[in-house]
Parts: structure tokens; C-alpha cells; sequence
């Protein structure tokens, strides 16, 4: 059975062993390349005319093998048994962690640069796995869940191994401490592992094709032949983007502008990891425990409105000079800027979660794990063209940090646009979503008893000029809708009807080639395996009461047999888009805020199929 919360996932073996693997690693990670970051500025390996240099080629050489090995990692995720697998890579991990303390403690920087580049050898090949493990773990309920708490793991994993790094360097001795602790935490790492249940293999009979730069071309290739998943892939590397551009610029921000000390530096981190992992928490709520694209407009949107807000809120601050976090926390004048730090973060959360799980949800199941390595590799090149995208504002436009803000807040807009409008589901789920949670309070009642896989047909009584919308939101599947030809083509409704194929119908005797070109397309969308639901009565009701069911559903049924579910909605009569008081849309609004209940009957095999008594199920149900 699914959890009601997705905190119930850390009490579940399938989930928790995975869950602090993930963690160790991602700290594990950030504790070794901050310390080496830190060593290369302050320790005196290297030259300080050097430093510079070293410390751009840590960055390049941590992120070059994302772009050369992901490839073949999701190859190889696809094909190996998974837990054996991410036990192997833990394995590596322990390895290049014990002869990178030796590199820490002889001070030997060579040697530290090649352990960092196997680092990111190493988590190259865990990326793909680790996620790819989840659909194959988890239900599809929980989903959302299980990223989000991923996501909320990998962010504050990523800031306490920061700053964790920064504490060590401080100690007496730091070359020993944080040569003990990276072997320590890898070890940790492995152990947990050693708990993640089995997950067989996608692809066992996969051939792989160990050249990185012929695969990389496939991986991308293949991720392009799902639109949603492509341009999904493509919104994560542009969250990336977002996220390295304002990461990077925190060090100089907190000098040029704040007048702050690094304190503020690590409490401008914390307010961006946990700001992130708060939006991720919050998706499972907002969604509904399952995969809802409606939700991505919204983080979208956040990050624009705040990020630009950014911009307005630093131009009100006076630097004031080493300030502690402390200090800069009690100065109201910086509040603003907290919180829109704070709300962009959050935002990112929102946006980022439900695109990771439509990707595990909607990838091919044997080329999944190649799918999230191709979103790794497009990850990896936002986030180079982010620092290059700073260097040309920053650096050769001579831009304030402030007003480099206020373009990449821009930007999101153009991205957002783009994205929403090459996948209308984007948009189409957002509209959905918000008319659920703002004029429609909804219950669904055995609505995920709707098989995931295989043709059906719903059969529901017809209330108002959105039931379909309604239908839409609590249906995990596309849902191909039946309707009458005049709702179908309402002004502003008709683009959101046309993005869900609905399917338009009128009586034979006002057009009948759309009458037969309704009932081709319905054989068609069965045939392929879809959900179709129709409204037999064919109108909408004028008095609250149900009307006589057609025959139009034993035509359908005769001609491509496929069980039928009947459904009832309640509470829509005397809402705004029902025809209670008047005609919908014409008369003055009484009821905002209706409680409506979505409730789904057992399934009737075909052979049990009529009108009469598909309107007594109906009505059974009310």
C-alpha cells in the first residue's frame, strides 16, 4: 500500500537505504571539492598567481565527466541489476575517497585534481541509476513524493557538506580531519547500500556502445522522440542554469554589495538549499500524491516575479562593512531581499519536482536510465553556460550582480513561454489546477481505481460547462473526452478542449459527417489503448436532473468492446458554469466556492453494456 505522506517513505527499506545513499554521496561530494577549493586559496599548496587557474580547473574537471560518461552510465543503469550496481559505484567511491587522503594529507594537488575528476567520474555513474531506481521502487502515488525528498536530501546534503567544509578547514590538524571524514562518509555510503532492495534490470539484452562522444549523440537523440520529456529534460538544465547563476554569484554579491563577511555567504546558501528543498516538500501537497504538471507554471512564474523583485530589493540596501550574519539577519532593510531569495528557491522546488518525475513517469522503461542521462549531460552544459552567460554580463558588459539578476529573471519568462507553448499540457494542467483550487473544492472517491494501462470508456451525467476539466483533474491518464460540438468550440475554452484532443459531437441529423468522424476517432483512441469518456445524455441539464442516456454508447461498445466505468459528479449544480438561474456564463455569479465529489462505480465488462442501465449506475452513484 502508498503512504499518505511522503515522510512514510523514510520508514520503508525500499526507500530510506536509498534515500541516505544518495545524501552521503551528494555531501560526500561538496565536503572533498569545497575543502580542495579551500586548500587552493588559503593553504599555500599553490602560488597565490595560481590559485585562480586551480580553482576554475577543479570546477571544469569535477563537471567534464558528466559530459563524457553519463552516456554510457545510462547504458549501463539500463542494463545491470540496480542495487548491485549503485553498491559497485559506493565501492568506487570508497576507493578514490582513500587515496584522496593521501593526496589531502601529503598535500599533494596533482594527485587531489585527478581524485576530483574520478569524483565526478563516480557520480556520473550514480546519477543515472538513482534516479531511474525510483519508478521501479515506489508507486506511482508516491512518486512525487520520493523526488521531492531526493531533492530535499540532495540540496541540504550539498549545503551542510559546504559548510561542513569550511568548519574542518578551521580545525588544528584540518588536513587530517577532512581526510578522515570523506573516507568516513564514502564508507557510510556504502554500508547504506548494502540495504537498497533489489531492482532488475530494464534492458539486460542491451548492447553497449562504449564510444562517449557517438553515444552522447544517441542519448540526446532518443530523449527528443518525447516532446513532454525533451522539453521537460530542457526546463530542469534551465532550472540548473537559474541556480548556478545565483550560487556563483553570492561570494562577490556578499563583498561588492552586502559588505558582509562570509557568514553571510553561508547564510545566503541556507536560505537558497532550504528554500529549495521547502518547494520540493511542498509539491507533494500541492499535487495531489501524483505527477501534476499544473503546478510548473506556478514555480515558473515565482521565479520570475521574485528574481526580477531581486533586482528593486538590492537596490535598497547600503553595504554595510563585515557585518555578520547575525546583523544582517536584525537590518529590516534586508528582509525583502531575504524573502525574495527565499520565494525564487522555493519556486525552484515547485518547478523542478514534478519534471524529474514526469521524466521516470513518461521515459521509455527500457531506456530510462539513458533518458536521465541525457537529462545529466544537458544539466551539466547549462550550468557551464551559465558561468560563461556571467562572464560575458559581468565581466565584459560590466553589469552590476544586481542587474545581472534582473536579465536571468527576464529570461525565465522567454524560457517559460517557450516550453508551455511547444507542450500545451503544461498550460492546460495549470488552468485545471487552479480552477480546482480556487472556484471547485474537489473530492475524488475511488477515482485511482482506473486501470493505468488499457482502453475504457466513463460514462458520467453532464452538469456544467467544465465537468470535463474536472474529470481531467482527478484522472491520472489523458483522458479523450466526448462532447458536444457547441462546448467544444467556446470561446477560449475551445484552445484548452483542442490541447486535450477532445473529440467533438453533434446529432446526425445537424451534421452527420462530424456525427461518423466522432465515432472513427473514438474507435481509433480505444484501439490505441486511451480513455475515452462520453456524456450520454448529450446536453447539458437544465434542471439539476439527469436526462435520458442515449445509444450512443452501445454503438461504441458494439463496434470496439472495452470495459466502461460509470461515473457521477456532485455539488456542480448551481455553480457559475452550470445552467442553474440562467444560462452559464450569462448570468450574475451566486456561488463561488462549490464542493464537488467525483465518484467512480465498478466497472461493467462489455458484454453487460446499455443505456438504461448505465444511467441506473449513474444515478446510483448520486
Amino acid at each position: 500500500m502508498s503512504q499518505h505522506s511522503q515522510f512514510g517513505l523514510l520508514k520503508q527499506r525500499r526507500f530510506l537505504p536509498y534515500f541516505i545513499t544518495q545524501a552521503l554521496g551528494a555531501f560526500n561530494d561538496n565536503l572533498y571539492k569545497n575543502a580542495l577549493l579551500l586548500f587552493i586559496a588559503f593553504s599555500g599548496i599553490v602560488a597565490e598567481e595560481d590559485s585562480a587557474l586551480y580553482t576554475n580547473l577543479a570546477a571544469g574537471l569535477f563537471i567534464l565527466p558528466f559530459f563524457l560518461f553519463s552516456p554510457i552510465s545510462g547504458q549501463i543503469a539500463d542494463k545491470m541489476e540496480k542495487s548491485r550496481l549503485i553498491r559497485a559505484v559506493k565501492l568506487l567511491e570508497v576507493v578514490i575517497m582513500a587515496i584522496a587522503a593521501s593526496g589531502i594529507i601529503t598535500g599533494h594537488i596533482l594527485l587531489m585534481m585527478v581524485l576530483l575528476f574520478l569524483m565526478g567520474l563516480q557520480s556520473s555513474l550514480f546519477g543515472p541509476v538513482k534516479f531511474a531506481l525510483l519508478p521501479q521502487q515506489l508507486h506511482k502515488d508516491e512518486l512525487v513524493g520520493g523526488n521531492a525528498l531526493v531533492e530535499m536530501g540532495t540540496f541540504l546534503a550539498i549545503l551542510t557538506g559546504t559548510i561542513c567544509a569550511g568548519i574542518l578547514f578551521d580545525q588544528s590538524n584540518a588536513r587530517y580531519w577532512i581526510a578522515a571524514g570523506i573516507v568516513f562518509f564514502a564508507v557510510s555510503g556504502y554500508i547504506s547500500s548494502r540495504f537498497i532492495p533489489q531492482a532488475k534490470a530494464n534492458a539486460p539484452q542491451l548492447k553497449i556502445n562504449w564510444n562517449p562522444f557517438s553515444e552522447l549523440v544517441n542519448t540526446l537523440q532518443n530523449a527528443r522522440k518525447n516532446r513532454a520529456v525533451f522539453l521537460s529534460i530542457m526546463a530542469i538544465s534551465w532550472f540548473w542554469f537559474l541556480g548556478a547563476g545565483y550560487l556563483t554569484q553570492f561570494p562577490n554579491l556578499v563583498r561588492d554589495n552586502l559588505g558582509g563577511n562570509p557568514q553571510v555567504v553561508t547564510l545566503l546558501l541556507t536560505l537558497f538549499s532550504v528554500g529549495v528543498a521547502a518547494g520540493s516538500l511542498l509539491c507533494e501537497r500541492l499535487s495531489g500524491h501524483k505527477v501534476e504538471l499544473g503546478i510548473v507554471p506556478i514555480g515558473s512564474l515565482g521565479m520570475s516575479i521574485f528574481g526580477i523583485d531581486l533586482y528593486f530589493a538590492l537596490a535598497g540596501i547600503q553595504a554595510t562593512a563585515d557585518i555578520t550574519a547575525l546583523e544582517f539577519i536584525r537590518q529590516p532593510e534586508h528582509w525583502r531581499f531575504m524573502i525574495d531569495l527565499a520565494l525564487i528557491s522555493v519556486s525552484g522546488g515547485l518547478f523542478v519536482v514534478p519534471l524529474q518525475s514526469l521524466i521516470q513517469e513518461r521515459s521509455d522503461k527500457k531506456m530510462r536510465a539513458q533518458t536521465i542521462a541525457a537529462n545529466n549531460v544537458m544539466n551539466a552544459l547549462f550550468m557551464v553556460a551559465s558561468a560563461g552567460t556571467g562572464i560575458l554580463f559581468l565581466a565584459v558588459m560590466e553589469l552590476s550582480i544586481a542587474e545581472y539578476f534582473l536579465i536571468i529573471g527576464l529570461m525565465n519568462i522567454v524560457v517559460a513561454a517557450y516550453v508551455f507553448t511547444r507542450v500545451p499540457e503544461f498550460a492546460l494542467r495549470f488552468f485545471i489546477w487552479m480552477l480546482t483550487h480556487t472556484m471547485y473544492r474537489v473530492t475524488h472517491d475511488e477515482t485511482d481505481k482506473i486501470p493505468d494501462e488499457g482502453p475504457m470508456v466513463l460514462v458520467c451525467n453532464h452538469v456544467s460547462y467544465v465537468d470535463a476539466l474536472l474529470i481531467a483533474s482527478a484522472c491520472r491518464r489523458p483522458v479523450r473526452f466526448v462532447m458536444d460540438r457547441s462546448i467544444a468550440e467556446m470561446p477560449v475554452l475551445k484552445y484548452f478542449f483542442r490541447f486535450a484532443r477532445t473529440i467533438p459531437i453533434c446529432s446526425p441529423k445537424k451534421d452527420n459527417e462530424v456525427y461518423e468522424t466522432a465515432f472513427r476517432r473514438i474507435r481509433e483512441e480505444l484501439a490505441d489503448g486511451q480513455v475515452v469518456c462520453i456524456f450520454p445524455e448529450g446536453k447539458l441539464t437544465k434542471d439539476g436532473e439527469v436526462d435520458t442516456f442515449k445509444r450512443g454508447i452501445e454503438r461504441i461498445i458494439e463496434e470496439t468492446p472495452v470495459p466502461v466505468k460509470p461515473m457521477a459528479l456532485n455539488g456542480l449544480w448551481g455553480s457559475f458554469f452550470s445552467h442553474k438561474d440562467g444560462l452559464a456564463l450569462t448570468k450574475t455569479p451566486r456561488r463561488f466556492w462549490s464542493k464537488v465529489t467525483i465518484r467512480l462505480g465498478k466497472t461493467l465488462p462489455p458484454e453487460e453494456v446499455n443505456a438504461p442501465l448505465l444511467q441506473e449506475k449513474v444515478l446510483e452513484l448520486m
